[in-house]
């Protein structure tokens, strides 16, 4: 049998390993996670990097409505944004909770999930060689995407406030003497759990519109925010933001619904018209008989995010509480999501050997830091929607492997 000469993986391909991160990880990024199996399986650990679905189901409605829909053939095919009935319903539930009109026609489409819907939208939106201002840290595949469409990244730092944890403003002003193509972060923030201010969000659409770049928000946790003194708003209602942002959005998170593969995004008529080039290239459609759940979606299911709400709350205060023993451990309480980003780097160890001792010892997986970003380094993330009684063993599990890693660093 003879072996073809040229590898196999694309220039585009290997960029997505981010093989710039070795001088400060000592291997690429893909390297990483590959030394640790962080391929989504879990492999018979305590997977913290998502949801438990079966602890945190999605609303009772859900597996019937797509089993009524399965049952009419006649929904398997839809137009590439979305079927046009969800469309309207999105549009009308949408145009309230973000604040402008929204036509179901020009601002809306409906992807294979959050994941498709920022591919979706990057691709639309950004050429090879494009100046792509990134929040770091951010959600880990915002920098893979970026790299694999050859966009240029300048990372913006997020800086603690009298408000709490917001992006650098001044840092993304003096980014725009080099005009940037757009802004890309997550808000509630994903690691860090953080909501940005009110006056952050007015001094970005400022600069957009003074500097004219477009800003892509990824507000997959909007609904999941736990503090109510804590206001939260959508960038895309401030003055001269409809025509600039893109917003993305969906049920996987809140509402358990990662396995039904939906997601939103909603922008001006001309990023839509190009995204949904990239849909018909890519997936055609979202998977028409699970579109139909949009239609109850933050209708049905408002008292459902309730009482998800009061028992995520629960559990991120007895998960801080156990962090809390590990002496070198630094970590805040959060605002939104259902993780917390906790700093190691007192250990000063590679983030690498920590979740790997984890993994061993407490058997336990959560996601090393490096893969948020360059600031990510020194923590790792972990979702605590799990189910109670096994989350506290978990817990004590990782603690105890973390204050002996402390020791063993000479830390008392």
């Amino acid at each position: 049998m003879t072996v073809p000469s040229t590898q196999a993986a694309s220039r585009r391909v290997l960029r997505t390993h981010i093989p710039e991160r070795a001088g400060q990880i000592g291997m690429s990024v893909r390297a990483a996670d590959r030394s640790l199996r962080l391929d989504g399986g879990g492999h018979g650990l305590l997977d913290t990097t998502h949801f438990d679905t079966v602890r945190f189901p999605p609303p009772a409605w859900a597996s019937s409505v797509i089993a009524e829909a399965a049952a009419d053939g006649a929904l398997a095919y839809t137009p590439y944004r979305g079927h046009p009935e969800v469309l309207d319903k999105v549009a009308q539930t949408l145009s309230s909770i973000l604040g402008v009109p929204l036509s179901s026609n020009e601002n809306i489409a409906l992807t294979p999930g959050t994941q498709a819907a920022l591919f979706a939208t990057l691709s639309a939106l950004v050429d090879e060689g494009d100046l792509v201002l990134l929040a770091d840290p951010d959600y880990l595949f915002n920098e893979r995407i970026l790299a694999f469409l050859g966009a240029r990244i300048q990372r913006i730092a997020l800086r603690r406030d009298g408000t709490g944890t917001n992006l650098d403003l001044d840092a993304i002003e003096r980014a725009c003497v080099d005009r940037p193509r757009l802004l890309l972060f997550s808000n509630p923030s994903n690691p860090t759990g953080a909501v940005y201010s009110d006056d952050t969000l007015d001094r970005l659409a400022e600069l957009a519109e003074q500097w004219d770049f477009r800003v892509v928000v990824d507000s997959l946790y909007c609904r999941l925010v736990y503090d109510d003194s804590v206001p939260f708003s959508h960038l895309m209602a401030r003055p001269g933001m409809r025509d600039r942002c893109v917003t993305l959005l969906g049920p996987s998170k809140t509402e358990s619904m990662s396995g039904y593969r939906l997601g939103v995004t909603v922008g001006p008529p001309d990023v839509l018209d190009a995204i949904e080039s990239v849909l018909s290239a890519m997936s055609l459609r979202a998977p028409a008989y699970a579109q139909q759940l949009m239609v109850h979606w933050w209708v049905d299911d408002v008292d459902f995010i309730a009482v998800r709400i009061k028992e995520l709350r629960r559990l991120h205060d007895t998960t801080l509480e156990q962090f809390r023993r590990v002496p070198y451990l630094r970590g805040d309480p959060v605002q939104a999501t259902a993780y917390l980003f906790p700093d190691i780097s007192a250990l000063k160890l590679p983030d690498q050997q920590v979740v790997a001792r984890l993994q061993r010892d407490a058997r336990v997986v959560v996601s090393p830091g490096y893969q948020f970003g360059p600031a990510g380094v020194g923590h790792f993330r972990v979702c605590f929607a799990r189910d109670e009684a096994e989350w506290h063993d978990a817990t004590e599990a990782m603690v105890e492997t973390l204050i002996a890693l402390g020791k063993e660093q000479g830390m008392a």
